[in-house]
Order: C-alpha cells, then sequence, then structure tokens
C-alpha cells in the first residue's frame, strides 16, 4: 500500500473528507459507491450507517467488513481533481 488514510471524517450523507498519508487531502462523493449491488454495498445506502466509517489499517472500513482499498480511493480522487496539497506540508 503506497498512501494510507490517516483521518476520515463524513462531510455529507455519502461523502467523505479524507486525509492521505502523503500530505493531500481533499472530499470524495461515495454516492456512485453506494448504489452498487451486492450486499456489502446494501448497509451503506443508509446514511447512518455510512457515517460509521473508521479507519482499519489506513483503509476506510464500515463495521460489515467493506472497505475501500487507499490506494484505489487516492487515485480516483486524484483523476476526479479532488486532491490538494495541504499547506501545512
Amino acid at each position: 500500500m503506497l498512501n494510507k488514510v490517516t483521518e476520515i471524517t463524513v462531510i455529507a450523507p455519502y461523502s467523505l473528507g479524507v486525509r492521505f498519508s502523503d500530505g493531500t487531502s481533499g472530499t470524495h462523493d461515495c454516492a456512485s459507491i453506494v448504489q452498487e449491488p451486492g450486499p456489502m454495498f446494501e448497509p451503506l445506502r443508509d446514511p447512518k450507517y455510512f457515517a460509521r466509517v473508521f479507519l482499519e489499517f489506513g483503509a476506510p472500513t464500515w463495521p460489515n467488513g467493506f472497505d475501500m482499498c487507499p490506494d484505489w480511493l487516492h487515485m480516483t480522487m486524484t483523476a476526479a481533481g479532488e486532491l490538494h496539497h495541504d499547506a501545512a506540508e
């Protein structure tokens, strides 16, 4: 894993504020992810459940065991122009 998520916050029902170990941060809208089919995604559709996100080994994780690969999240956010370097870094 090249990047780890060092801080995660819920910004809106399906948006996450993310800070990475490389000093970048931004907001990612996860609305399309929670609409994916399958039993791991279904609980995430409930905004209260989605808000239960926590970090486990640098990966955004939910109580049902679903997690996001930090490298995938970083690449996705970079491609969408959602990341910026923190001024303190």
